[in-house]
């Protein structure tokens, strides 16, 4: 059996390539991937998987015609806050591979923001056909139920993902705490000078080592750069391209403070205390489901409070959390994985199914 895998894959963003390889973990052994890529050897490299660039048209069309099925790999794709052609690319292949009669699973899924009403239309089209559909936060789910539309809600995928030592990180000076920032219209550079002065203030108070971490090296590795130049105590940046490394780089940290939604992910699933900076939807919802303290950059925040402008006070803020904040327990880490899990039972449950029309 054939499936083929259609995420922002291949494009250099550390989170969908964790779930890139959550899908590919949770996969059922008869079933051969083939990945969508805009990095194609890179992917295949990486992965030992077949492998189809993303923007190639013609071979797009023909994976679909030679595959079983089709999957959305997890994470935001139907949102046109980045761009408004997101939804038009991932709607209309999945309608197409609907059109040719494949079985269609849309996969742990983080539906918005869709502020145009084509985006709406589109998404809820592609939805309504799915074989099969499981959504990551409570925010998605309550929508396709306003649109009559049934799925699964479990936790994002990533909980489930082994991790992989990273080699060196033990040699770095101890205790550790790890940033993960991203570059956005409201990360202004007043803000990200702020933060920058309140991690360097922050750091004198305790002295820890500052791991800054570029999930997307093309977007944020400046972010982390900026920052290095304002710290005078120990800094390392990594730039890692395993997901699993990534991941195994929080089994090595105290606290994390992230603004990329799997930094939050990976270092709660690893026992970390997270702090967040929100600037979208689904920063609040992991924020909101755990209880994370943080702020929020947007004008008007839902979830989190306002992210103040004084260095002083972000450096007290992070200090706290440092000293007092709480992690999860085994537990409730636990918990959360055993539920991300039942993105793999809908993957078995529903290809399973398709193994055994084409038996009969």
């Amino acid at each position: 059996m054939r499936a083929v895998l259609c995420g922002y894959y291949g494009m250099g963003n550390g989170g969908d390539e964790a779930l890139l390889a959550s899908l590919l973990q949770m996969l059922p052994e008869q079933v051969t991937p083939v990945v969508l890529s805009g990095s194609p050897a890179e992917t295949q490299s990486r992965y030992g998987v077949e492998v189809v660039p993303r923007k190639s048209l013609g071979a797009v069309f023909k994976a679909l015609w030679r595959a079983d099925a089709f999957i959305w790999g997890g994470g935001s794709l139907m949102q046109d806050a980045s761009s408004v052609l997101n939804p038009v690319y991932y709607a209309g292949l999945m309608l197409l591979a609907q059109l040719m009669g494949k079985r269609t699973i849309a996969w742990a899924q983080g539906i918005g923001p869709l502020n145009q009403w084509t985006s709406r239309w589109l998404t809820r089209l592609a939805l309504a056909r799915c074989d099969a559909v499981s959504v990551r936060d409570r925010d998605s789910a309550a929508l396709l139920s306003g649109w009559k539309r049934s799925c699964l809600l479990a936790p994002d995928p990533v909980w489930a993902l082994d991790h992989e030592p990273v080699k060196g990180l033990w040699n770095l000076p101890a205790p550790r705490v790890l940033v993960a920032l991203r570059p956005h219209s409201h990360l202004t550079a007043s803000r990200l000078d702020a933060i920058a002065q309140a991690l360097d203030r922050f750091q004198k108070a305790t002295g820890v080592c500052l791991l800054l971490v570029p999930f997307q090296p093309s977007r944020d590795l400046a972010i982390a750069e900026h920052i290095a130049s304002y710290l005078s105590g120990p800094y390392h940046i990594y730039r890692l391209e395993q997901p699993r490394q990534i991941k195994g780089l929080f089994r090595g940290v105290e606290m994390t403070v992230g603004m990329r939604f799997h930094a939050l992910v990976m270092s709660a699933a690893e026992g970390c205390r997270s702090f967040a900076i929100s600037y979208d939807p689904k920063v609040d919802a992991i924020a909101q489901s755990i209880d994370l303290p943080g702020w929020d950059l947007s004008p008007h925040p839902a979830v989190l409070p306002l992210i103040p402008e004084d260095p002083s006070r972000l450096a007290k803020t992070l200090l706290d959390c440092y000293a007092n904040g709480e992690m999860l327990s085994p537990d409730q880490i636990q918990s959360r994985v055993d539920r991300a899990l039942m993105h793999k039972d809908l993957l078995s449950e529903s290809l399973s199914e398709l193994a055994t029309k084409r038996r009969i």
